[in-house]
């Protein structure tokens, strides 16, 4: 997501380096460079109209300072205009009552019985909470067997009772969690093809007869330029505290994610970073204007690495690291760990400054990255944690149970060992890694 669109911003900013100063004569072309690049990423019109007359009256109005260059001074310009589309500060989700009330409402097709799921294991791992899932698409075929089986896949409990009234399914389920001491109640709704009022109707009388803490409407970001018709919708019908934009990890360009907040001032609460039922982020607009303009998003990549990796087998690398006594089981062991963190290529451009360096450019062979693994379970754990046994009968044994050949086993052994010169140097210069 907003790969495209911060290539082309990056190109834009590109063009003023050359400049002495920002002028009314020279901003026109960046301008216009930021305006297409916006409206093909589906920003709405009327904010990238706006936008750029900010950008504009800002930069020009801007004295460039001996100490800064104009792109420095137009790209702080671009990260501060975005920050205002997006809300600047992250909105949390509400947590302080129990139990908390939440209801997930949406069209059909957003996602919105997987994005309950991914929301309900959230909670669960990043707050402590006892989440209980309640059925109330009771129109959509086969709907509450998918939740049930969401619920089952992450021992999450699901509270149904078949094609009841929903009022009276969310009040029975208030009753079960007091009972069963679940403090986060997530209630699954109907969707429609479109907003009709017999859906409004239904949710209306829910949220009269449970008032929610939080009603949160999922929507679907390959949308595009409709989703601020729906938000809208919605917003005039229900208290909507918050969004979640899922399928950001698809061919989606993202211009929904700048457009909503400004045009209808409901914050993004989450987005949907995959398919799995883990993947799901609290949506943050520091770090996704970071991402946005090539800064990169190493507090993101912290987070990850701590959520699948605990301190104390952190710790237990860096000392290895800094006595020069990293072998290829720590390898193996931080190799799964990266492996956790999702593809390299997503990896590398949450560092900041991969773009400038080029890395983002660089493409990984899945295969290479298979046939890595391959070669080290292929090995006996002497050999892992000395790898300095492994002499030539040793690597064709290797070679054979892993299925390549003696250059590539010849070829790991040789970069393992770069790799565990550059960590000592790396860890002796206190710099820490994240994983």
């Amino acid at each position: 997501m907003f790969e495209e669109l911060g290539d082309r911003l990056d190109k834009a900013i590109g063009k003023i380096k050359g400049y002495g100063s920002i002028t009314e004569d020279n901003i026109s072309d960046v301008l216009r460079e930021v305006r297409l690049a916006l409206l093909e990423a589906d920003v709405n019109y009327k904010v990238v109209k706006e936008f750029t007359n900010s950008v504009k009256e800002k930069a020009l109005g801007e004295e460039v300072k001996k100490s800064l260059r104009p792109d420095e001074v137009f790209l702080k310009i671009l990260k501060d205009e975005l920050l205002a589309l997006l809300g600047e500060d992250k909105v949390e989700i509400e947590l302080k009552k129990n139990p908390n009330l939440l209801m997930l409402v949406g069209l059909q097709g957003s996602g919105k019985t997987t994005t309950i799921g991914k929301l309900a294991n959230y909670l669960r791992k990043k707050h402590g909470k006892k989440p209980l899932l309640v059925a109330c698409d009771i129109y959509r075929p086969a709907a509450i067997e998918q939740l049930k089986t969401i619920g089952k896949s992450l021992n999450i409990p699901v509270f149904e009772e078949g094609k009841k009234d929903p009022v009276t399914i969310v009040k029975d389920a208030l009753e079960y969690a007091k009972e069963n001491n679940n403090d986060y109640i997530l209630v699954d709704t109907a969707g429609r093809l479109q907003i009709d009022e017999a859906l409004m109707d239904e949710l209306i009388n829910i949220n009269n007869e449970v008032k929610m803490d939080e009603i949160l409407l999922v929507l679907d970001s390959m949308i595009g330029q409709d989703a601020i018709n729906v938000i809208t919708g919605f917003n005039e019908k229900l208290p909507l505290t918050g969004v979640i934009l899922t399928k950001l990890d698809g061919d989606t360009r993202g211009g929904v994610a700048i457009s909503a907040r400004y045009l209808t001032n409901v914050p993004i609460k989450f987005i949907g970073v995959s398919e799995k039922l883990d993947g799901i982020e609290e949506f943050d607009p520091n770090r996704m204007v970071s991402r946005i303009l090539g800064m990169g998003d190493m507090m993101g990549l912290i987070e990850k690495a701590e959520s699948i990796m605990n301190e104390e087998d952190a710790e237990e690398s860096y000392k290895k690291m800094k006595k020069g006594k990293f072998d290829l089981e720590d390898f193996l062991k931080q190799f799964k760990t990266v492996k956790k963190l999702g593809s390299l290529e997503s990896i590398i451009k949450m560092i900041p400054g991969a773009k400038k360096m080029g890395l983002t450019n660089i493409q990984i062979d899945p295969k290479e990255v298979a046939r890595i693994e391959a070669i080290v379970l292929s090995m006996t754990l002497e050999e892992r944690r000395n790898p300095d046994i492994i002499k030539a009968s040793r690597k064709e044994r290797i070679a054979k149970g892993s299925g390549t050949t003696v250059q590539q086993v010849n070829k790991l052994l040789t970069q393992f060992e770069q790799s565990k010169k550059m960590m000592k140097m790396m860890s002796n210069g206190n710099f820490k890694m994240p994983f």
